[in-house]
């Protein structure tokens, strides 16, 4: 109770120089993994959305923390490699990540109309696959535990965590639009530390165990070559590669952003209270 008091009291001192803004975007996101082996593609592009606050270290740097929902997916039937596209496997997730980033302005925005910048961090992330069966039933794939995960058979093979760490890092270029309300355009990507973003990583199961103790869905969506209309009806024998278990997923966010600074213009802009005639801060102009 102590902490939240002293918090608001400390509120109209935290906003009065304008350190503080808040900001909000979208625009794109994308995976790379096991179903989509480009690095960048325009395929399977979906939506992302940003909220966040960013506080400024100096003129040049700032520390800023974003929640984003973005979606990710993928198929087998776009892709290039025959052996692939006879897997026939899909996906798709919702993403939920919280992140703090430091965030380097190359050039002082009180002086110059916009300046590329670059950024780093941390994120923690929440990802749930899930794809539609051959009757169109929508099918969440971690519980089911495709590649044998959790079966006494395969002792190496535990459920994954839908909760991961990633490092964000990128680029991007922000424009001064008013002494307020700055437009920024970024890139960011996402190194992560599972393989499962697409429930796809290591080898197949044996398929009557899996069935025992999972379902025959389990099956049924672990090997779907079986329902092209020219695709092999054999489930591929147990160990036999499934994805690329040395290569951890990544994805990735494109879009716009708008920040508003709150409180007093003050310190590192050069203007007070909305005035455009105050002296310029006495600061490094790069």
């Amino acid at each position: 109770m102590l902490k939240w008091m002293l918090m608001f009291m400390l509120l109209p001192v935290l906003v009065q120089a304008q350190r503080w803004h808040v900001e909000g975007g979208a625009g794109f996101s994308n995976y790379s993994g096991d179903l989509q082996q480009k690095n960048f593609t325009l395929s399977h592009t979906k939506v992302e959305a940003h909220v966040g606050v960013r506080y400024e270290l100096s003129s040049h740097l700032s520390l800023r923390s974003n929640l984003t929902l973005a979606g990710v997916g993928a198929a087998d039937k776009y892709n290039a490699q025959p052996d692939l596209r006879a897997r026939n496997l899909s996906f798709n997730s919702r993403i939920t990540e919280g992140n703090l980033l430091l965030d380097y302005s190359f050039l002082n925005l009180s002086y110059h109309a916009f300046t590329p910048y670059v950024f780093g961090g941390i994120a923690v992330f929440h990802f749930n696959p899930y794809t539609y069966d051959s009757l169109g039933a929508k099918t969440y794939l971690q519980p089911l535990g495709t590649e044998g995960q959790g079966l006494a058979a395969y002792p190496n093979k535990q459920l994954y965590s839908r909760t991961s760490l990633a490092i964000p890092f990128g680029a991007g270029v922000r424009w001064r639009f008013t002494d307020r309300i700055t437009l920024s355009y970024e890139l960011g990507i996402r190194r992560t530390f599972t393989d499962y973003l697409d429930d796809v990583s290591g080898t197949y199961a044996d398929a009557t165990m899996l069935g025992a103790a999972r379902g025959a869905e389990a099956v049924q969506l672990a090997y779907r070559g079986d329902e092209l209309k020219s695709g092999s009806t054999t489930y591929p024998a147990a160990g036999t590669i499934r994805g690329g278990a040395s290569h951890k997923d990544w994805y990735y966010f494109s879009g716009v952003s708008i920040s508003i600074g709150l409180g007093r213009l003050h310190g590192f802009h050069g203007t007070d209270n909305g005035r455009t005639d105050c002296p310029k801060p006495v600061d490094n102009k790069f």
